[in-house]
């Protein structure tokens, strides 16, 4: 998520705003040339994402160096791992999946998928989309995604879905907008090469003001655009951004923030009064990515002590993760009430916490949404001292779901805040009948959601039946069994966005989706399924001992795959 709003004071990489006239002349450069981007042959558009990705490899040693500086992460702890995997890494492997589905494009005929597709009960078509190969079968093992397609899309149209821009040549030429994210480094980057791969659209990034200090990087890396005249990078904060958002000459605009940025530049000032009417101030075409209120849903099982510690890492890795600063950062763990487990599960979740270093609160108005929480929840259990520049691990424990409008279920944190809540239900299957209509109407947003369900669970039939039934009826645009949502992100080959059915009067977690390696054109969800407790350890974890040397070496796999790299990948991981 974004706001667009000053830095904090400790961020000291700030770039200067670009002028209004170089702003214009940039947009001017663009206009030129967005009629040939449109219609730049497909063997050019394959040459230049072999260029990205040489660009990409040779900044992102010196990317992620900053990353982490700003960040405050020491260089070669093991947290500074999640600025590899959540910046170069993903970049490159999008960028590859990119490339081979323009590569069959090229060749005429259907795009090769790795997986079938299916015909859900329900009648819905889905596709296997992970693991894309060999590589990854090997690198996480026992984990599988699916793209499911929305209703109208019959199974034997799958294939009619992909590349429609391609297939349609729906405009010729447009430019778009994009603002980019301050939290997670690949954010701008992915957003750029899919609206300009998949929609066909020059663009201009926008820098966020917490994150400029990667915009030299970025240009370097995609510098074979930025000279051919398809991308440009500019710099500034509110003013700036509402200058380009209002220039004529920008066709669209797309933006990961927060639902209240998308409001100011649809809505102006005028918000409440401008909704009402339903008569926007900015009558343009926007796409958006804006955040989510996460939840972990924890299906009643029958846990070991094992189980209980391994699920521990794994939920605190998916808050600690960046310092909280994500949109998919589990924000609220649901359990069924009087689970036997609950309290171990809660006990070592807050021993996780107590291991881990804090983390510098960068993000703009951490501090008092962190003061909002409290205010509302001061039996908030604390978990490290509050300073100036860094707050506490902090878990709100026992809120009550009768309470449809606490705060923790209306409102993300987006900080190292999140809570637990429970419901009184009879059974398995019951609590799952609960917890969907939970999760789908009373929780805020519709970007991701992570069940944890223990294998014995799917051996009765009705209990999997009912989570079967579960997966098809929660409206998210991620549901993840048993690996936290953000692995989505980073698949690339998976689509990362809201549940179809907002529009920009209720947002939510916003419009349209990104990433999507293959192209799909309707899709409605993505569905990961990955082992209770995958072996090795996956390099997310908060608990993985080598994570900053395993994503690094990733990512250079990403670059240049090669299987003399193995060896080295499998090291790394196992010592994790």
């Amino acid at each position: 998520m974004t706001t667009m709003t000053a830095p904090p004071a400790q961020a000291t990489h700030a770039a200067p705003d670009t002028e209004q006239t170089q702003l214009d002349s940039a947009v001017a450069l663009l206009q030129r040339n967005k009629q040939p981007w449109s219609a730049l042959p497909l063997v050019d558009a394959v040459a230049i994402l072999d260029d990205l990705a040489e660009g990409v490899r040779a900044v992102a040693a010196d990317w992620v160096n900053a990353a982490i500086a700003a960040k405050g992460i020491a260089p070669r702890a093991a947290t500074a791992g999640e600025e590899w995997l959540g910046g170069p890494y993903a970049v490159l492997r999008n960028i590859r999946l990119f490339r081979q589905t323009l590569a069959d494009l090229q060749k005429g005929g259907d795009v090769r998928l790795p997986g079938p597709v299916e015909t859900l009960p329900n009648g819905q078509a889905r596709v296997r989309v992970f693991p894309t190969d060999t590589y990854d079968q090997l690198f996480f093992m026992g984990t599988s995604a699916e793209i499911w397609m929305k209703p109208e899309v019959k199974p034997d149209a799958v294939q009619q879905t992909i590349g429609a821009f391609y297939k349609e040549k729906r405009h010729e030429g447009r430019i778009c907008l994009v603002l980019g994210a301050g939290n997670v480094s690949s954010i701008g980057p992915m957003d750029v090469v899919y609206k300009m791969f998949v929609e066909r659209k020059v663009c201009i990034l926008k820098m966020h003001p917490v994150n400029a200090y990667l915009g030299p990087f970025f240009e370097k890396a995609f510098a074979t655009l930025i000279k051919r005249g398809f991308l440009q990078i500019v710099y500034g904060g509110a003013e700036v951004g509402a200058y380009l958002c209002n220039h004529p000459a920008v066709g669209e605009i797309h933006i990961t923030g927060s639902d209240k940025t998308h409001d100011a530049i649809i809505f102006g000032k005028e918000v409440a009064e401008r909704k009402a009417k339903r008569e926007p101030f900015l009558d343009k075409p926007i796409t958006s990515e804006l955040g989510n209120v996460s939840p972990v849903i924890i299906l009643p099982g029958d846990w070991s002590a094992s189980d209980v510690a391994f699920q521990a890492a794994n939920i605190a890795s998916s808050l600690a993760n960046n310092g909280g600063f994500n949109c998919n950062a589990s924000r609220v763990l649901v359990m069924q009430e009087g689970w036997p487990h609950r309290e171990a599960l809660l006990n070592a979740i807050q021993a996780e916490f107590k291991k881990l270093p804090q983390r510098d609160a960068y993000y703009p108005g951490a501090q008092n949404r962190f003061d909002a929480f409290l205010a509302a929840h001061p039996n908030a259990i604390q978990i490290g001292e509050r300073t100036e520049t860094k707050l506490p691990w902090t878990l709100v424990p026992n809120v009550s779901s009768e309470n449809k409008d606490d705060i923790c279920f209306t409102t993300e944190a987006f900080c190292s805040v999140f809570s637990e809540t429970t419901l009184a239900a009879s059974d398995t299957v019951d609590f799952i009948h609960q917890v969907t209509d939970f999760a789908n109407n009373t929780l805020w947003g519709t970007l991701n959601c992570t069940m944890l369900v223990h294998p014995s669970l799917e051996r009765d039939r009705n209990v999997k039946e009912a989570i079967d039934t579960m997966v098809a009826d929660l409206r998210y645009g991620t549901v993840s069994i048993n690996h936290w949502a953000a692995v989505c992100y980073a698949m690339g080959c998976t689509t990362w966005g809201a549940f179809p059915g907002h529009d920009i009067y209720d947002i939510q977690s916003g419009l349209d989706v990104v990433h999507n390696g293959f192209m799909f054109d309707q899709p409605e969800k993505s569905v990961v399924r990955g082992p209770f407790k995958p072996w090795p350890k996956p390099p997310w974890f908060v608990t993985h001992k080598t994570s900053h040397y395993l994503g690094k070496k990733l990512t250079d796999f990403e670059a240049s795959p090669s299987v003399f790299k193995l060896p080295g990948i499998f090291m790394e991981a196992l010592l994790g």
